[in-house]
């Protein structure tokens, strides 16, 4: 168990985590032994690595950012349906996709 421990302890030291085992002493014995189970298999270096890509400049041409026009769906008919489900499809096969931002609260709901 205490090589278990220091294995973990250098994993996070490596990776500036120590904080992980600040409340070590407090748990119970399985606790413990869950806890660097765990933290065992936690791939750090993705993360970070992930974390790194998040700070580099962003690959996309700002150029293709444009405003879209609102879409009531209750008011579409089925084949409007059927066609922007098609888009969206061939946006998927294509490795291709969009984001859209939505504000919540925006819809006036009367109530009965």
């Amino acid at each position: 168990m205490e090589d278990k421990y220091l294995l973990v302890k250098e994993k996070l030291t490596k990776y500036n985590q120590e904080h992980l085992l600040k409340f070590y002493n407090e748990l119970t014995k399985e606790e413990r032994d869950n806890l660097l189970k765990d933290i065992l298999e936690i791939n750090f270096e993705q993360i970070q690595n992930l974390f790194e890509e998040t700070k580099k400049k962003n690959k996309f041409n700002d150029d293709i950012i444009e405003p879209i026009e609102y879409i009531d769906k209750e008011k579409m008919s089925n084949e409007e349906k059927e066609y922007y489900n098609k888009i969206g499809e061939n946006c998927i096969k294509n490795n291709e996709y969009a984001v859209v931002t939505l504000a919540g609260g925006q819809r006036n709901k009367t109530r009965a």
